[in-house]
């Protein structure tokens, strides 16, 4: 497991820890206060930017499509979808909105650092919004970004005491708890990219132990706009604090240390698939030719109010309620891919009712084996009788890459193990959603979370398409034998079948683990 893996266990166990053994009037106190945001700076989104390289290159595009129809591409391969954002960093001339859960100061994050850094030397105004819980080891780095003109960062509930995050959670919970799971990024208000990948190098596979399994969207158009306004809303809201009010002062050294990181970084053979892609025809390039076809499609950006990073969101205005609004309820057929899937009782009662009234239910989550957060796994073990029995179909993602997924997706192969990380829905063969959400009790009620709904039974039926021909390679079926026991089929690139009997290629100890954990009251939390 990677460092940045284990690191993803520890912060989801130390939540959990602390809502076990915190006594309640300490949970509801803070021992710091937070700076006052009065004197904040204000600013919003560019709307003037039809002029930008980017505006002229979309332009002809756009010319002739109905006020509501934006265009979509599919960002899948994980070189392109980090090209994509440095080509458009290389290619804005106004601004660049970014606003990320997480932020490595890995390879990807450095060379995408960098390349902020440079847009902002030619004029380009970065605003540059993180979730404080993704920012371990790069304050310096983050304090000497600020420091430049052009770039101004926001830490969206921050953490008081920086080498002691541990300590926040334990006099400042329910803030703390309470994070910016969002994944946005905007450019000129031209272009804009969603999905499931925070920044860095697991999201990437610039290579790294596991590869995490993700998509993002491209879209142009309307819902561009609509993406900035979201932007704004949350650089705007009472959980966005001004880097230089929580960081240390800034260093020059600090700027010079990216720079001599980044160019090391571009020579380096791990970074090689990046580098060719840069290099390559990929969507950006392709957009700013005008060669790239797109999905045109009605395309909402919908996204939890700012509000519910301090618990003060209503549960008609958060994201689920908005997905279900738009797309209305599933009633022939719904296929959902969440890594972490930890239904509640009431979200089992519906997805069983569901399945009882004729709807063909697929759902794709991660094996133990697969997880990255063997916690989460915890809360989901128990929900696979009830639904199994509903008739609803279950599919873990495997560890071990299959070999024809690594020929689909082009270039990929640094990594020797995969894990799940991917989150879309799709309704009745008609709507497609992709995003940073999770099928989770964080993601519903605790975490902000965004992504864009998309009208299009073209882009729908791909997903479908994926659970009928490559997931049943790609994941075991989970199956209810007739006394009521699991066990998992494993199909073979040969058409052959492997049954296990247990959670395939785990040891007692890992079971056991997840056993235990599934006792706790926690969760709510996972």
């Amino acid at each position: 497991m990677t460092t940045a893996l284990r690191t993803g266990v520890w912060k989801r166990l130390i939540s959990c820890i602390a809502q076990i053994c915190i006594a309640a009037p300490l949970m509801f106190t803070s021992a710091c206060s937070l700076p006052s945001l009065k004197g904040r700076s204000v600013s919003s989104a560019y709307i003037d930017t039809d002029k930008t390289p980017l505006g002229r290159a979309i332009a002809p595009k756009l010319a002739g499509q109905e006020e509501n129809i934006s265009g979509i591409q599919l960002l899948f391969d994980p070189y392109e979808a980090l090209a994509a954002r440095i080509l458009l960093a290389q290619a804005a001339e106004r601004s660049i909105d970014a606003q990320y859960y997480i932020w490595h100061g890995d390879i990807s994050g450095t060379l995408l650092f960098e390349a902020l850094y440079k847009a902002a030397e030619r004029g380009v105004r970065v605003r540059l919004l993180l979730d404080d819980n993704g920012t371990q080891g790069i304050d310096r780095l983050l304090a000497a970004l600020n420091a430049h003109p052009n770039i101004e960062i926001r830490l969206f509930n921050p953490f008081l005491h920086r080498n002691a995050r541990w300590f926040g959670f334990l006099t400042d919970f329910p803030r703390l708890n309470r994070r910016m799971h969002n994944k946005l990024y905007v450019v000129d208000n031209q272009a804009a990219i969603v999905g499931g990948r925070n920044i860095g190098d697991e999201y990437f596979d610039v290579p790294v132990q596991t590869a995490f399994i993700d998509a993002d969207l491209l879209g142009i158009g309307p819902v561009v706009r609509e993406s900035s306004r979201d932007f704004d809303r949350y650089w705007a809201s009472r959980s966005a604090y001004p880097a230089e009010l929580i960081l240390p002062a800034a260093r020059e050294e600090d700027i010079e240390n990216l720079h001599v990181q980044a160019l090391g970084y571009e020579s380096n053979p791990a970074a090689g698939m990046y580098i060719q892609a840069l290099k390559g025809s990929g969507a950006v390039r392709r957009l700013l030719d005008n060669t790239l076809e797109w999905h045109w499609a009605p395309v909402r950006m919908i996204s939890d109010p700012p509000a519910k990073g301090l618990g003060k969101a209503k549960s008609e205005d958060m994201l689920p309620a908005k997905l279900f609004y738009l797309a209305g309820m599933p009633e022939k057929s719904m296929e959902m891919v969440t890594p972490y899937f930890v239904p509640r009782k009431k979200d089992i009662t519906r997805l069983t009712k569901l399945a009882g009234q004729g709807t063909k239910v697929h759902i794709l989550t991660n094996s133990l084996m697969a997880t990255d957060v063997p916690l989460v796994h915890s809360g989901y073990v128990g929900s696979r009788k009830p639904l199994l029995k509903a008739g609803i179909s279950l599919y873990e993602w495997r560890h071990q890459m299959p070999k024809h997924f690594m020929v689909h997706r082009k270039g990929l192969g640094q990594s020797s193990s995969s894990s799940l990380h991917a989150k879309t829905f799709a309704i009745d063969g008609k709507f497609l959603f992709v995003g940073s959400f999770n099928y989770d009790p964080r993601s519903i009620r605790l975490n902000t979370e965004c992504g864009f709904i998309i009208h299009s039974e073209e882009m729908a039926s791909l997903v479908e398409e994926t659970f009928l021909l490559t997931i049943p390679y790609s994941a075991y079926e989970v199956h209810l034998s007739p006394e009521g026991s699991l066990y998992w089929l494993e199909r073979r690139e040969d058409g052959g079948l492997i049954r296990h009997d247990k959670e395939p290629y785990t040891s007692w100890w890992q079971r056991l683990g997840v056993d235990f954990f599934s006792l706790l009251p926690i969760k709510w939390l996972l």
